[in-house]
Parts: structure tokens; sequence; C-alpha cells
């Protein structure tokens, strides 16, 4: 590390280029660039891409703390106010996504009095005082739909025509295939299996998605909710062969084997 340090003093004296403090646009960048690698940690954190665990507490736990010492630096600034708010609703739920094994638990089916409320409310709390300043990004927005998921005390008391048009809104500001998957999700919870089914076949098309097995065990549970029990099964098992999260994968083996197992 010292050798790297002293490598890169003498590639700056060398460069001629000056210190100086960056100016309104590169401040911005920077600061988009340092909240996106927050985002990212946490999200690696909260639900890890493979392996055997779901998580990795540590990465998630270190994400929010650095999004608490920015927030600390710049209060005012309501996009790392609306980060730290969807860290917070987000791993408010950590407790009562998996099961006493390590299984994963998806929301509609966890306890819900395993969640954290003071994480919740503070969480409310921060998304609830930014909104009302009038700037509002693709941060904010995301926790505005987790907050909707944690005001729910049941899953059917989930209002899922106010996380679609939040999905709407940012689905508009932000080209970004999953929030394209979210949005046909939404949509269906609001106009039926069949409709969210349709959207679904405008996201095949996007080759950020292709092969993706998100899009595939999305199509999965609509199938299920449609009533294409054979359909359903054959696709919950091709997302499980795609994804590299053990969790997720014996998740999705369990879900093809349920339907099996109903008598489809």
């Amino acid at each position: 590390m010292a050798q790297r340090i002293s490598r890169a003093k003498q590639r700056i004296k060398s460069s001629g280029v000056p210190f100086s403090m960056p100016n309104q646009q590169e401040r911005a960048e920077r600061l988009s660039a340092v909240l996106h690698v927050l985002y990212l940690i946490f999200n690696e954190g909260y639900s890890t891409t493979s392996g055997p665990s779901l998580r990795h507490a540590d990465l998630s736990n270190e994400a929010i703390r650095l999004t608490r010492s920015v927030h600390g630096l710049l209060p005012a600034d309501t996009e790392v106010a609306g980060l730290l708010a969807l860290m917070l609703l987000t791993d408010a739920r950590r407790l009562a996504r998996t099961g006493p094994e390590g299984q994963l638990i998806p929301l509609e089916q966890q306890d819900r009095s395993l969640w954290d409320q003071s994480a919740i409310a503070e969480g409310t709390t921060l998304i609830s005082d930014t909104l009302s300043k009038g700037s509002i990004g693709a941060y904010q927005l995301q926790a505005a739909i987790a907050a909707v998921h944690d005001e729910a005390a049941r899953p059917e008391d989930t209002d899922w025509r106010q996380i679609l048009a939040l999905y709407g809104l940012l689905a508009r500001m932000s080209d970004n295939p999953i929030v394209a998957l979210n949005h046909a999700v939404a949509y269906a919870m609001v106009h039926g299996p069949g409709e969210g089914l349709k959207l679904l076949e405008g996201l095949d098309a996007d080759e950020r998605l292709a092969g993706h097995y998100r899009l595939t065990a999305v199509r999965a549970h609509l199938l299920e909710r449609a009533g294409n029990l054979d359909a359903a099964i054959e696709h919950y098992r091709a997302a499980a062969a795609k994804t590299t999260s053990l969790p997720e994968r014996d998740y999705l083996i369990t879900q093809a084997s349920r339907l099996v197992g109903s008598g489809s």
C-alpha cells in the first residue's frame, strides 16, 4: 500500500495538475459516483449475487454507515437523504428475509413483526422531509416505494396503485431495465398478471436483461398468478439454472416443486 501511495504521489507531481476544489458541476458528478458506489455496496450486501449466503451484513452495514457520514456532511442534499432512507427502509426487513436454515422468504410471506420499526420510522421521516423539498431524484423515489411496502401491516394492505405511480415516475427518470421489470410487477398487481406478462414481452428485446434470471423468475411468478402452472414450473426451473445465488436458486426450485406437487 505504501508503494502504491508513493507511486501515486509521483504521478501527481509529474502531471503538473494543481490541486483545487471542484466546481459545482464536477462536485455533482463526483457525488453522484460516490452515491452509486454506496448503493451498489448496499445491494451486494443485502442480496448477494453469488455464493451460499443471501446477504453479507458487513457490506450493507458499512454502506449505511458511510451514507450516514455523507448525509452528516451534506444534510441539505436530497438524494443523499433519499439514499440513506432507501437503505434504512430496505434493511429494516433483513431479519424476516430468511428462515432458520437461511432460506429466502419473499416479501409477501415475511413475518412483519420482525421488521425493524425504528429503522422504518427513521427512513420514513427522512424521505417524508426530503420529498417536501421539491427536488426529486431516483433514490428518493425508490425510498418512497420502500416506505409504501413497509407501511403495510399485511401484504394485502399494500398500496400497489401508489407503488405503480412511483415506478412510472422512476421509469421516466431512469433507463434502468430492473426498474422496468419492477414496474411490470407493480402493473400486474394493479391490472392483473396477464397485463404484466404483456409488459414483459417488451423487455425480452432488452439486451441488458437477456438471459437474466430475474426476468425469467418474474415471468414464472406472473404465469403462476395467471393459472398457467406448467409454464410457471418451466420458468421457475429455468430461472434457478441461471442464478449464481444458492438461496435464490433453492427458492426457485422449491417454487417449481410446489407447483408440481399441487397436481399441475
